[in-house]
């Protein structure tokens, strides 16, 4: 975790390659573990014995003292190295709460994942029949198989990925639609977060260890683990409770004649797999618009800001902004915020046309000629921002060319042995590892740094002000979250999502009083305007 603060990778072997130690984590562990720590297959040859014990092989043994050793060796190593970046008492507070929550668990609904996965297996048989009879092909889900049937039908396609196959049913003839659509149904892989409950449910009932503390180097945001709480299936269903009981008794039949897709419906219903334990509710409370508040406040975008405090729609202001004309979601040109939905979910760090496109706004009905002017548009209506991201360019160019300490607002930038810092107002630190100036690839300067990659390799990563303020923006916006836990940590909190909590509780507790704790600004960031926002269930779902 100490590494993690200071930029550095999330595990003990690369930290020890990246900081350049003779004495390395070694590499023989893996094997040695799985022979010393797992229960091994009783055989002839090492005489029906199920544990490898260190009488057994007394060379192994004594390499794995050694590679324990050596494991210590290497964090005394790091911790002498990284003596002079501490983490502060604060952030240690939050790893200490961080894991009573993971210890605390969420309970799991095993009778609904039980029968959700039995379900699932006789929809795939079904749809595997039904493809079968349409298409005469021994397995209809082989990609080379159905590439070939669909040539015979005169249809050459490159990939039957979910995205290329959705775009051919648009234009595609109903007899291969059917047969794309059931294609689409059978590779639905979302089911597979039943298994994974399924798998790492402890004995009362509860999944624990699914939050990974400091798992995103740049801001210092959780990561998931396990089932993967952070990207579950949102679910739309009018009528979730009726589908989530039709699942819990296990009725097949119903469902299929109920509901188009079977398998879109267990995806839905995989939130409402997690549960509060008998007699307790969840409280899901979470702020609105996190990072657009916190952005209009760092840029100083006051219009944004005064939006917030007057419980305006953001997506109307910003139409309205850009198009200047009144905007309301159901009223006067209310046609127009869907366009400043889009321009802001993918313009505030920097996007330009390729941003919207990939946010889906060609699929949202705007064409090609209409981007580069709401590109323009949002960017002329957020002067603030748009030069808060080139301050914020300069500064950290500056701190890393002269090896200064620059400000921005409430921002600190610093170069020191090696590292470029940003202080966040909460006193978090940012790190870089070995900043730099460099050439970018239009021929302008740059700053990179060494960091885990795309590839999740460790290598040199370009970028540049509006990235930067990305990091920040979602940095500042996961300390405002730790804030909210930290407040609210005399509650049973037992999940929680970039921006949102699941709290467990009695009948009794107040889903207001949890909110109104819960949208309390810290005072490290005195002027910016938060609002949480809540319900209650009696399963986990999106509200």
């Amino acid at each position: 975790m100490w590494a993690a603060y200071n930029g550095l990778p999330l595990s003990l072997e690369k930290v020890g390659a990246v900081l350049g130690f003779e004495e390395q984590k070694l590499k023989e562990g893996k094997e040695l573990i799985k022979y010393f720590c797992c229960p091994c297959k009783p055989t002839k040859s090492n005489g029906g014995r199920t544990w490898n014990l260190p009488q057994h092989a007394p060379e192994k043994w004594n390499l794995f003292k050694k590679y324990n050793a050596r494991d210590v060796q290497v964090e005394q190593q790091i911790q002498e190295r990284l003596q002079n970046y501490p983490v502060p008492d604060f952030v240690w507070d939050e790893y200490h709460l961080d894991q009573e929550i993971n210890d605390r668990g969420i309970m799991i609904d095993q009778n609904m994942v039980g029968e959700a996965l039995r379900i699932d297996e006789l929809t795939k048989t079904d749809l595997m029949d039904r493809m079968q009879k349409k298409t005469g092909l021994s397995n209809p889900n082989s990609v080379i198989q159905m590439k070939e049937y669909l040539e015979q039908k005169g249809m050459e396609v490159e990939s039957l990925g979910k995205k290329d196959v959705t775009a051919m049913l648009k234009t595609v003839p109903e007899d291969l639609a059917e047969v794309l659509s059931l294609r689409l149904q059978l590779a639905k892989s979302s089911v597979r977060k039943y298994q994974a409950m399924q798998n790492a449910v402890c004995s009362d009932g509860r999944c624990r260890g699914m939050f990974f503390f400091y798992g995103a180097n740049r801001s210092g945001r959780w990561a998931g683990r396990l089932i993967q709480l952070q990207n579950l299936p949102q679910n739309h269903m009018s009528d979730l409770e009726q589908a989530r009981d039709l699942v819990k008794a296990g009725d097949y039949e119903m469902l299929n004649m109920l509901y188009d897709s079977v398998p879109n419906v267990l995806s839905e219903l995989i939130r409402t797999a997690f549960i509060p334990r008998p007699g307790y509710k969840f409280i899901v409370s979470d702020f609105s618009a996190i990072e657009a508040r916190v952005l209009s406040h760092l840029a100083g975008e006051q219009w944004r800001t005064d939006v917030f405090r007057n419980g305006g729609d953001i997506y109307c202001a910003s139409a309205s902004q850009m198009f200047h004309v009144p905007v309301e979601k159901h009223g006067a040109n209310s046609h127009l915020r869907q366009k400043g939905k889009i321009a802001e979910l993918a313009l505030g760090y920097g996007g330009s046309v390729g941003a919207l496109k990939a946010m889906g706004a060609l699929d949202m009905g705007l064409s090609e000629d209409e981007l580069q002017p709401l590109v323009n548009m949002w960017r002329n209506s957020n002067p603030n921002i748009v030069s808060f991201w080139w301050q914020i360019d300069n500064a950290v160019k500056t701190a890393v060319q002269l090896h200064t300490t620059e400000k921005v607002g409430c921002l600190e930038f610093t170069v020191k042995n090696g590292m470029l810092f940003i202080t966040l107002p909460s006193g978090r630190k940012l790190a870089y590892v070995q900043p730099r100036i460099g050439m970018n690839q239009f021929g302008g300067e740059s700053v990179t740094y060494m960091g885990i990659d795309a590839t999740k390799k460790w290598s040199r990563i370009e970028s540049y002000g509006p990235k930067f303020v990305e990091n920040i923006v979602q940095a500042v916006s996961r300390d405002i979250l730790a804030y909210a836990m930290q407040t609210l940590k005399h509650c049973f909190i037992v999940g929680h999502v970039h921006d949102e909590l699941i709290i467990e509780c009695s009948e009794k507790v107040s889903l207001e009083k949890i909110c109104e704790q819960m949208g309390r600004t810290p005072e490290w960031i005195p002027g910016l305007v938060l609002r949480a926002d809540g319900y209650e269930c009696g399963f986990y779902k999106k509200d």
